[in-house]
């Protein structure tokens, strides 16, 4: 799955810096799904004071999952959603992401969240393909 870049944005990134705003829209614009569900996160997080919020729920399509690895496997793209929503990101799974209070990753809940253990408690023999 590929972000769908603008003719402007390409332009722009061929000359030298792009706006991470603009990267930003890009990655809105061409992954809604991955987007929205970081989007939630965020709000969720910055309105409450747990450690975290994380998603549970299995995306309801292939498009869908594949927006969100792809979201969260690029360097670029994570790094950009983290600094746009003032979050950090952890990934289990195909669907578990959760958004972390920025500076989480020296804490002990991220550790936990992030750790084998976690890792394979987290898994299930329905989520084996995804």
């Amino acid at each position: 799955m590929s972000l769908d870049v603008s003719p402007k944005l390409l332009a722009e990134a061929e000359a030298g810096a792009i706006s991470e705003e603009d990267f930003v829209d890009t990655v809105r614009t061409s992954l809604p799904y991955a987007y929205e569900l970081i989007a939630d996160l965020s709000t969720r997080l910055h309105a409450g004071i747990n450690e975290f919020a994380d998603n549970q729920t299995p995306p309801a399509s292939e498009q869908e999952r594949g927006q969100l690895l792809r979201a969260l496997a690029s360097d670029a793209i994570r790094s950009s959603l983290e600094r746009h929503f003032d979050i950090t990101l952890a990934f289990q799974n195909c669907h578990r992401v959760a958004a972390f209070r920025p500076g989480a990753r020296n804490g002990e809940t991220y550790a936990r969240f992030t750790s084998t253990r976690a890792q394979v408690l987290n898994q299930s023999a329905v989520l084996r393909d995804c």
